[in-house]
């Protein structure tokens, strides 16, 4: 009986430890870990972090830091964002540009043999 009510008390005390998150649960606890994240350029987890130490812990004395660090991960975010946008357009503009190159030297190859006819034509009206 007495391994039976030590086994349901261990078995409540790792749900409990289970639930709070534990390590995690203090905000300089979470805190760090945003910071962790950030630092090893996990963008995204630390985002995500930063806003949960916001949103668990609004006035901590942290919160100023915590907001500035994640208004500057979110840029970061934004930044890479746009700029893999922007080399997706300019490898589309650079195949467009190699197209219209490919075009133009056609157009100058036909140009050149109208040249050609057309001058075999005024040596035949001599």
């Amino acid at each position: 009986m007495r391994g039976v009510v030590a086994l349901a008390l261990l078995v409540v005390v790792a749900g409990g430890c289970a639930t709070t998150d534990w390590p995690f649960n203090s905000s300089s606890s979470l805190l760090a870990r945003a910071d962790r994240f950030a630092d090893g350029q996990q963008y995204e987890a630390a985002l995500r972090a930063y806003d949960e130490f916001l949103a668990r812990y609004p006035s901590d004395p942290s919160g100023p830091r915590a907001l500035k660090s994640r208004d500057t991960i979110a840029s970061i975010v934004t930044g890479r964002a746009e700029l893999l946008r922007l080399r997706s357009e300019l490898a589309a503009r650079d195949g467009e540009l190699a197209r219209l190159r490919q075009e133009t030297e056609k157009l100058r190859a036909d140009l050149e043999k109208l040249k050609e006819v057309d001058l075999n034509i005024e040596r035949k009206k001599r």
